[in-house]
């Protein structure tokens, strides 16, 4: 198996969270995290690819909504697909996200903008499409795990505690880019990669992880809350919070990703910080939406 380079990190005490900028950062906090080891990079697409070709799994969006729970849905509409993001022809209403995303039958893993599409030059990008079962299919396979919102915003935080940013306090140090995040003016004009950028395209950060800001957004294996559960109020370090999660359909559960996107735009989304975070229900899967995988560390 071709898996992803683990990096091993201390753990330690840091301060996890933001009071300064979205509502679902807040509080700021300090966090301890034990010892783990988490991958350097996200998984790419010949990564996965090697893991559907030993297991024959299907992806969340390779197969169709289930009737039962879609009962609402037409027929017709319950075709395997995913999001899939499509510039607008000029400015628009930044509130509607539904002016730049689009349901495409067809759209998968293997097929990142619909039929017709696929996965020439892109080896290592970071594979998309992904639902939560199947990053989480993956990381069994591997031998690993997905990590808990703690350990990745530590991990993406490089040593750097408090930092605004993975790199320091400054979005672009002497005018200088440091992430695959939308450059120009969204969601019309895009002067960077316009996409899914190869693994390691940008500077390392201070743990020689890349990728942790932009590109895709993350699978951690924690529930989303609206607002940070202070340490004592619930079992969070390893993601524990079932109570949290009574009365909610399994598929439409809501979890943490991290990092942000190539779609994170200063005028639309800021989410390009290891402070950020974004709810996702476990069945999501987009054209802009990854993960990596974490490990325990023994002995």
């Amino acid at each position: 198996m071709a898996l992803t380079e683990l990096v091993p990190l201390p753990g330690g005490t840091f301060r996890m969270g933001s009071d300064a900028h979205y509502a679902e950062e807040a509080p700021q906090h300090e966090r301890q995290v034990a010892p783990f080891a988490i991958e350097r990079h996200p998984v790419t697409n010949s990564q996965f690819a090697e893991f559907v070709s030993a297991t024959g799994y299907v992806t969340t969006a390779e197969r169709p909504l289930d009737p039962v729970e879609f009962a609402d849905v037409p027929e017709s509409d319950r075709a395997p697909g995913s999001l899939v993001f499509t510039p607008t022809d000029g400015p628009v209403d930044l509130r509607d996200w539904r002016q730049w995303w689009r349901w495409v039958p067809g759209a998968d893993w293997r097929h990142p903008f619909g039929p017709g599409s696929g996965l020439e030059d892109r080896a290592d990008h970071p594979v998309v499409h992904v639902a939560f079962a199947d990053a989480t299919a993956y990381a069994e396979w591997a031998g690993r795990r997905l990590p808990t919102e703690a350990e990745w915003e530590y991990a993406a935080r490089g040593g750097l505690d408090g930092a605004e940013f993975a790199w320091g306090d400054e979005r672009t140090p002497g005018g200088v880019v440091l992430a695959n995040t939308w450059q120009g003016s969204f969601p019309y004009r895009n002067e960077g990669w316009g996409g899914t950028s190869p693994v390691g395209a940008y500077p390392p950060n201070g743990f020689g992880l890349v990728d942790v800001i932009g590109n895709v957004w993350e699978w951690t294996s924690d529930p989303f809350t609206p607002r940070h559960v202070p340490p004592g109020a619930a079992s969070v370090d390893r993601g524990e919070r079932a109570d949290l999660l009574a009365g909610a359909a399994p598929s439409r559960a809501l979890h943490v990703t991290k990092g942000g996107s190539h779609l994170c735009a200063p005028e639309y989304c800021r989410r390009y910080r290891p402070a950020a975070r974004s709810s996702q229900a476990e069945d999501s899967s987009t054209t802009h939406l990854g993960f990596r995988c974490a490990a325990d560390v023994t002995g």
